[in-house]
C-alpha cells in the first residue's frame, strides 16, 4: 500500500502545474513586479494581484513560504493545546489559501473553512488549488474587504498571516478587534522583520487586552521583555527552493529559511512552554548555550553542560523557537 503523500509534497506539485504554459521569464518578471509592490507603499482600493498570470507566479513563489511559516507557527500552539481541535477555521486575507493548507496539516479531517480576501483572482486560484486537498475540497471562498467595514461569524480559529503590512494602522486594528470578538483562538503570522514583529507586537497587545491568554511563542502573557529597537523576536522555518525562486533570487541551495514573527493567542485553556528559545542555540565544546524567553516575562541565557546529562543531548538537538525544556 502506498504511504500518503504529505500536504506540503500536495501543495507543491499543484503549484508547480499552475505554471505550465506560463514562461518562466514571464513568472520571474511577475513575482519582481509583486515583490516591489508589496515592499512599497500601503496597497489602495486596487487588489495587488490583479490576474491569473500573477496570482500564479506569485502563489508559486510564496505560497510555500508562507505555508513553512504559519505551519510552524500552528505546531507550536497546537503543543500548548493538546486536547483542542478547531471545529471551524476562517482565514482573514487569505489569498491563495496558504494557511488552510497550514491548519489543515496541523489538524488532519475535515472542518468548515471560510477565506476572505479582496483578490477575486487570488480567491479563484485557491479555489482551485485546494480541490487537490479532501479536506479543503468545501472551503467557502468569499471576497470581502479586510478594513473597518469588517465583521466575521463565530469561528474557532481566526488565522491571519502576512497581511497586516498591507493594511493602513486603522484597518489593523478592525482586523484584530474584528477576530478578537469572533474567534476562540487567533494565530497572527508576518515577516520576521523589525517591522513585522512590531506589527506583531501591536496585535498580541490587543489581543491581551481582550482577555486573550498567549499561548506561544511566549510563555507569559506580560509585556514583550525585548527593549524596543533594540532587538525583535523572529524564528525560522526552511522552504524547498523550486526552480522559480532559484531564478528570481540566484543561487544555486536547494531550500531557503523563512524568517516570520508570530503570536498565538486563546481563549480556551492552554499550557504555554516554561520558556522558549528566542535565538539560535550556540552549540560549543562540553556545553550549549541557549537564549530564552521566560515565563517570569524576561530573558535570560542558559548554559547546558554535560554534567546536566540528558538535558544537555536534549539542547544538542533543541532548535530556534523550541519550547525549553523538552517535554517528555
Amino acid at each position: 500500500m502506498n504511504a500518503p503523500v504529505p500536504p506540503a509534497e500536495t501543495l507543491r506539485t499543484a503549484l508547480a502545474a499552475l505554471l505550465d504554459g506560463l514562461p518562466p521569464k514571464q513568472a520571474a518578471q511577475a513575482v519582481d513586479r509583486l515583490i516591489g509592490m508589496y515592499r512599497g507603499a500601503t496597497p489602495t482600493d486596487t487588489p495587488i494581484l490583479r490576474d491569473r498570470a500573477d496570482v500564479a507566479a506569485y502563489a508559486a513563489y510564496r505560497m510555500p513560504a508562507t505555508f513553512e511559516a504559519v505551519h510552524s507557527a500552528l505546531e507550536a500552539f497546537a503543543d500548548t493545546v493538546p486536547d483542542w481541535t478547531p471545529g471551524t477555521h476562517t482565514d482573514l486575507g487569505g489569498g491563495t489559501g496558504a494557511a488552510t493548507w497550514a491548519v489543515a496539516t496541523t489538524w488532519p479531517g475535515t472542518r468548515p473553512v471560510t477565506v476572505h480576501d479582496w483578490s477575486e483572482p487570488a480567491l479563484a486560484l485557491g479555489r482551485e488549488i485546494a480541490g487537490a486537498h479532501p479536506a479543503l475540497r468545501e472551503a467557502d471562498w468569499r471576497r470581502t474587504r479586510i478594513d473597518r467595514t469588517l465583521a466575521l461569524a463565530p469561528t474557532d480559529l481566526v488565522t491571519v498571516s502576512y497581511v497586516l503590512n498591507e493594511l493602513t494602522p486603522a484597518d489593523r486594528t478592525a482586523l484584530v478587534d474584528a477576530a478578537a470578538q469572533a474567534a476562540g483562538s487567533v494565530v497572527i503570522v508576518e515577516a520576521g522583520t523589525p517591522a513585522g514583529y512590531a506589527r506583531v507586537l501591536e496585535a498580541r497587545d490587543r489581543l491581551v487586552a481582550a482577555g486573550f491568554r498567549i499561548a506561544a511563542p511566549c510563555p507569559h502573557s506580560a509585556a514583550c521583555p525585548i527593549a524596543p529597537g533594540e532587538d525583535w523576536c523572529h524564528f525560522s522555518a526552511r522552504v524547498s527552493r523550486s526552480s522559480l525562486h532559484r531564478k528570481v533570487k540566484g543561487g544555486s541551495l536547494p531550500y531557503e529559511d523563512e524568517k516570520f514573527s508570530y503570536v498565538a493567542a486563546t481563549r480556551v485553556p492552554a499550557e504555554p512552554a516554561p520558556s522558549r528559545v528566542v535565538r539560535r542555540p550556540q552549540i560549543r565544546k562540553g556545553q550549549v548555550l541557549l537564549d530564552l524567553c521566560e515565563a517570569d516575562g524576561q530573558l535570560a541565557r542558559r548554559t547546558v553542560t554535560k554534567r546536566h546529562g540528558d538535558l544537555y543531548k536534549a539542547a544538542r538537538d533543541a532548535d530556534w523557537g523550541d519550547a525549553w525544556p523538552p517535554a517528555g
